[in-house]
């Protein structure tokens, strides 16, 4: 049976390291991925909220259009395209959705819809579009989809989103294993809302 996945790009789609290579040349530091221990890099960095906003509303354009593919990710992706519909839906401003289609044609992603909300409240937008699953690497999003609109939720694993999850959230170090759960979840009964285990 055909299925909607709702999937967040950066740091799902896109590997988890792509802004750092950016950060450190743009405030002379050297980070890895482990030093991000929170969503917000202000919160872990030593680094004044303006200026890195100010930052990144100038870069987002070149971030976008650089950022590498998770491993993993187009083999998985492409063979979803064929089974269900793929609605990207990220927090990126609209004013990249260029950049951002492009980036997927290099990539040779295939996708049926990208929408670029501007904002990390992607509840409502899920719920427009009525994905039956959703894909995600920041945990308040994960975990406010899955409640809010009771469906599962994979949270691609990283230092910045270890916090609790609920049973409705499951956690994945990389696509293959989101492949192996989701290969579980639709081989069972839909109707039935049983989460497989990992």
């Amino acid at each position: 049976m055909k299925k909607r996945f709702g999937i967040d790009i950066d740091g799902t789609v896109t590997c988890p390291t792509s802004l750092i290579p950016h950060i450190n040349n743009a405030f002379q530091l050297n980070i890895t991925l482990d030093d991000l221990t929170e969503y917000e890099l202000t919160d872990c960095l030593p680094l004044p909220k303006e200026a890195v906003y100010e930052w990144y509303i100038k870069t987002e354009a070149d971030i976008c259009a650089q950022s590498p593919l998770a491993d993993g990710a187009k083999s998985v992706l492409t063979d979803w395209f064929q089974a269900h519909e793929l609605y990207f839906i990220s927090a990126r401003r609209h004013q990249v959705m260029d950049v951002t289609k492009s980036w997927f044609l290099e990539q040779e992603i295939d996708f049926h819809h990208i929408e670029l909300i501007g904002s990390h409240d992607k509840v409502s937008t899920a719920k427009k579009y009525h994905v039956d699953l959703f894909f995600e690497d920041k945990h308040d999003n994960a975990v406010a989809i899955s409640e809010e609109l009771d469906i599962p939720v994979i949270l691609f694993d990283t230092p910045y989103n270890r916090k609790p999850i609920p049973e409705k959230v499951i956690r994945v170090q990389n696509w293959q294993e989101a492949k192996n759960w989701v290969d579980q979840w639709l081989a069972l009964n839909n109707e039935s809302n049983i989460i497989p285990s990992l």
